[in-house]
């Protein structure tokens, strides 16, 4: 009599509060708080890109977010994942305030906001002001390809389904060296697993650089602190001197001393 049923011995799956509209409300700021920016792969802690900046500059380990720990590279491609690592800090995007791209945008250690609405929801990017519109009033088409793609989403009971195409074959999703070509197609989902946490989701779709789709999942968390929003972080004046310093007119009396 005291035995529990089935029924009762079950995980209740956790319900999200709802919108107006009757979807899960993911309205928030949230942020990943794991080391995936410095390598999807499980790592140890290492001298980072600027050696010379001692314990400051260094890379913290981490366990990894890619499923299975390994992330499927074709031959060529896993040559050039390793020369990219080699040379990351001169072809690393990130250094350079490109945009993230999908789905290192999510990982990357900034926070960011969900505004959501019935027709469309905005993911806005404390990194750099990246913005991504995903489309859920009907699958629209990409234009173009671009840096943080084009987005469809659609519900699917308590998740979020987002469909990413359009990418350019520009961005890296990680500071290791790990790229992807401009067939890259991108399934992410959006779970609430409680009032401040989501579970997220990316399948990994590349056939000129994969041997096979690939997943990397991680909970997403809400700041809860008063007040909480997104600062300004534009980085764009934190490389002018790294990508046109060496386009600088010298002046007179630099060019005194080369004289000399």
């Amino acid at each position: 009599m005291l035995l529990p049923t089935p029924a009762e011995s079950q995980t209740v799956a956790y319900k999200a509060l709802r919108t107006a509209d009757g979807k899960p409300n993911l309205n928030g700021v949230w942020q990943a708080m794991n080391t995936a920016n410095w390598d999807l792969q499980p790592h140890s802690a290492a001298a980072g890109m600027l050696w010379q900046a001692g314990a400051a500059g260094s890379e913290p380990a981490g366990m990894g977010v890619v499923e299975g720990g390994e992330i499927p590279y074709l031959p060529a491609a896993l040559a050039k994942k390793k020369a990219n690592f080699a040379n990351r800090l001169a072809l690393d995007p990130e250094t350079k305030c490109y945009l993230p791209g999908v789905p290192r945008a999510t990982y990357m250690p900034f926070p960011f906001q969900i505004v959501q609405s019935a027709k469309v929801i905005m993911i806005h990017y404390e990194y750099d002001g990246a913005v991504r519109l995903i489309n859920i009033d009907g699958k629209k088409l990409s234009p173009v390809d671009s840096w943080m793609g084009w987005s469809n989403g659609r519900w699917e009971g308590e998740t979020l389904v987002v469909d990413v195409t359009g990418l350019n074959a520009d961005s890296w999703f990680d500071r290791a060296g790990d790229f992807h070509s401009n067939k890259l197609h991108v399934i992410e989902r959006y779970t609430p697993r409680s009032a401040d946490t989501i579970s997220y989701e990316a399948t990994i779709e590349d056939p000129e650089t994969f041997s096979r789709p690939w997943k990397i999942s991680m909970p997403l968390y809400r700041h809860v602190e008063k007040d909480a929003r997104l600062l300004e972080f534009k980085c764009v004046p934190f490389t002018e001197e790294l990508l046109y310093g060496n386009l600088r007119k010298k002046a007179a009396n630099d060019k005194a001393n080369d004289k000399k």
